[in-house]
Formats: C-alpha cells, structure tokens, sequence
C-alpha cells in the first residue's frame, strides 16, 4: 500500500505544505483538495484586484502543481462531499489548510444594523467569490472602516476608487456596476491607536496617496507618540516609513484638499457604538479618543466623538472556521494543535491529523511564515509516518488503494483538476484580451465548474 496524504486547501499554505511533503517523501501521492473550483485561496479572493504584483505569488504556486505530482481536486467540500472517515479509509495522513476566511467579530452596541459589514465579506464579494452574492449595497455617502491593517486600507480604497481606475484589473463586471453606482464621497478609517502602532505597510499606505481624484486627509490632533513609539520606529524602517508618510499628510494644506472623494485617516479613536438612525440602519460611529500610555498601548479618556455614516465595516481580523469531526477552538478560531499535530480533546496528538497556515496559528503572519509554518507540519508528519502513526493501519503487501476519484464519482461530485484549471485560466484571459484586460474573473461557480470540466461557458463571466 503507498502512502496517501490528503491536504484540505488549495491556498498557499496548502500548496507550500504539499509542495515540501512531496520532496521529503519522493513518489508520495498527495491529494490538494479546495471546496472552490479554482485553486490559491486568499491569493485569488482575498487581494484587492488594483494589486496585481501582490498577485504575482501565483506564478511560484503554479509552477508547484504544474509538475503533476500533486493532484489537484477542486470542487469538494470536505465534511459534506467527503468525511473525515472517507479521508481515513484512503489516506496515511490529513493536513487541514483551510485558512481563516471570516471576519472576526467586534462587540460593540449596534454593530448588527443595517448597513454594517464585515470587511472579509466585501473583499470576497469585490473579488468575485462564487459563495457570495452578485449585487452587493453601495448606498452611503459617508462610511466608516475600522481597522489598522491592509485589508482596511484594500476596503477604504476600494470604496473611495473611482470604478473607471479600475477599468484595467480583472474586476468582474458586476463589480465595476455596483461600484459605479456608488454616491460615496467619503471614506473614514478609524484606528484606537497612534500612527507609530498602525499595521499598515509602508507601500500599501503611499499607494492611496496615488488614487486619482480622492484626497488623503490625516488629521495633526491625532498625532502623538510615546516612549513605545519613539522605540517601534526606532527598531523598524517599515514603522518609520509609515510614520513619515502619515505625517507628510498630516502637514497638507485642507484648503488644498480639491478632490470629489476623500479618504480620512483618524488615529487615537477607539470604536464605541454604531448610532442607529431610528429605523434599524447605520446613521453613525460613536468613537473615545484615546492617549497613549507610554509602551504603545492606549487608555481611554472618556472624550466621544460621533461621526455621520451611513455605513460601516469592520476590518479587525480573519477568524477561522471549524470543519466536522475536526478538533476547533472557538475561541481562537483555529485548529488545536501542537506544532502542526492536531490535537484532540484530552491535549493528546490524534495520529494522522495536522494543520499548518493560518488556520494553525491563526491570521497572522505573511507568506514567509506560510512557509515555515509548512516545513515545521511536515516534519511532524513524515516523523509520524516513518513510526507507522498514520490515519489507516499500513498493512506490507496491500493493494488497497482504492482511488477516492471512484468515491466522489459515485456521490456525483464535480470535480475540477489541474487541467481544468488551465481550461478555466485560458478562458479567463481571452475574455479579458477582448477588452484590453489581463483577464476577467469568472464568478458564478457552475459556469467555472463548466468551463473547468470542458463543459459550453455559460456566459461572459458577469
């Protein structure tokens, strides 16, 4: 019997894992199955679509399962279309790299109205995540974005962006409408603590100073640095960088401020209340201005500040979701785990079961720490293997490797591979070359299904 190793997620830390397993374990069969059609996770539906070099992180991934000996199995939800028990009767092992795809949750009084979201929603919803809905509510003027990282910076552009710069990205049609609709003019973003403590890198904060007919506007009152700013920007040029930036801003004249659209950055405002306009929906942000407390932390200081919206997204975190049969911590939004071994309810490894990514170490963390976050898992599971610790007893001489193919055929699972990828792929960029573009997204699943299994496009890709 030759050993199986089944991955659960096609992102980049289900990739980097197959991609590093596959070298320990020369002749290996490895199984990289995503619930999507299409492959790359967060790299295809959680980057904005005006950041193609962030994008760029595909090339390497395809070269990993252009070589051929890591099966690709799209279009299989693990837990419905296979259980945990199917994957024990055709695997050594199991390596969940499922990510964390939902927004963290803020508990503060009306963040349920009407009109608030979560930032992870609308990202998926801009990047043509076949899950989501086609029409998406841009009806403010006014909107409020909280958070201090790059996917608040991706949300607020992208509100603010004038739809034809965007006209040159694989933005799906029913995007670039819903976004050309829009009435916004401004764009609030809104962090509890100092400039020095934001979590934004340097290049993804300069490019919104690039955006064409929308104004910056950072506010000097908001400014304020402590002994544990001073120190951040004195041991990171990225935190110095940011700060400079902010301040340059900071010293630009309002009277100057001539744009259509505004960006606000707010700093020291710490989220209080969502104001309801009496009839359920967003009429406002209530925030506490904060002061630092000299290591980079903030207290309140009881000062409330309300600011008109009419709608609002959180952008405070990615939270994992739990899979059947499948140890989770709800607390934490991941996998329990030591070093990669899942572990179960008594704190003890369960043989075969592994994770890696952020659904192991939660949402943080960039590519690099994909990537050790891997070698470390497979390390643990080739030990393990080599011990004979796996999910289904190895038995010298068995034969028993009935392909898991056969099993998803019977239950009449669509399933899209490689090959359907690059059917899916090449059809993407011819209906992008007819408009000028790289390519145009696909969104609706059965087409992409269509399409990947050799199937008559249904339609544009709208």
């Amino acid at each position: 019997m030759s050993l199986r190793v089944a991955v659960v997620g096609a992102g980049p830390a289900g990739i980097y894992a197959s991609d590093i397993l596959s070298r320990e374990i020369p002749g290996i069969a490895i199984d990289l199955f995503d619930r999507l059609p299409a492959p790359y996770g967060l790299v295809r539906y959680g980057v904005a679509p005006d950041h193609p070099r962030i994008k760029g992180i595909v090339s390497a991934l395809n070269k990993v399962l252009a070589r051929g000996d890591i099966r690709l199995l799209g279009n299989v939800d693990i837990g419905t279309d296979l259980t945990q028990a199917d994957l024990a009767a055709h695997y050594d092992a199991v390596i969940f790299a499922t990510g964390a795809i939902h927004d963290a949750a803020l508990d503060i009084p009306g963040i349920d109205l009407t009109g608030s979201f979560g930032a992870a929603d609308f990202v998926s919803w801009f990047d043509g995540h076949p899950d989501y809905p086609r029409t998406w509510p841009l009806e403010a003027r006014e909107i409020a974005v909280i958070g201090a990282g790059n996917v608040a910076l991706d949300v607020a552009r992208m509100l603010a962006k004038h739809p034809k710069d965007l006209a040159s990205t694989e933005i799906p049609a029913n995007v670039a409408q819903g976004l050309a609709a829009s009435p916004v003019t401004d764009v609030h973003v809104f962090a509890r603590r100092g400039p020095a403590q934001a979590k934004f890198t340097p290049l993804e904060l300069r490019e919104l100073g690039h955006v064409p007919d929308v104004d910056v506007v950072v506010y000097p009152e908001d400014f304020d640095f402590d002994e544990g700013s001073q120190a951040a920007m004195e041991e990171s040029n990225q935190v110095r960088q940011v700060v400079t930036t902010l301040t340059d801003w900071a010293l630009n004249d309002p009277a100057e401020s001539t744009a259509s659209r505004r960006l606000h950055l707010h700093f020291l405002h710490r989220p209080v209340e969502v104001v309801s306009d009496g009839a359920g929906h967003v009429a406002g942000l209530v925030t506490e201005r904060t002061v630092l407390v000299g290591d980079g932390s903030v207290t309140g200081t009881g000062e409330m500040v309300t600011t008109p919206v009419q709608a609002l997204y959180r952008a405070v975190g990615y939270f994992g979701s739990p899979l059947p049969d499948v140890p989770f911590d709800q607390t934490r939004g991941v996998i329990p785990n030591d070093g990669g071994r899942v572990l179960g309810a008594d704190g003890s490894p369960i043989p075969g079961m592994y994770a890696t990514g952020w659904i192991k170490r939660g949402p943080v963390g960039l590519i690099g720490s994909t990537k050790s976050d891997a070698r470390e898992t497979v390390s643990h599971l080739v030990a393990d293997l080599r011990e004979g610790i796996g999910l289904r007893p190895v038995v010298e001489g068995s034969e028993d490797d009935a392909d898991v193919l056969a099993l998803l055929a019977e239950r009449g699972v669509e399933v899209t591979t490689w090959q359907g990828w690059e059917l899916l792929e090449a059809h993407e960029r011819a209906l992008g070359e007819a408009e000028g573009r790289e390519r145009i997204k696909v969104v609706p699943r059965e087409e992409m299904v269509a399409i990947s299994r050799a199937g008559a496009p249904v339609g544009a890709g709208e």
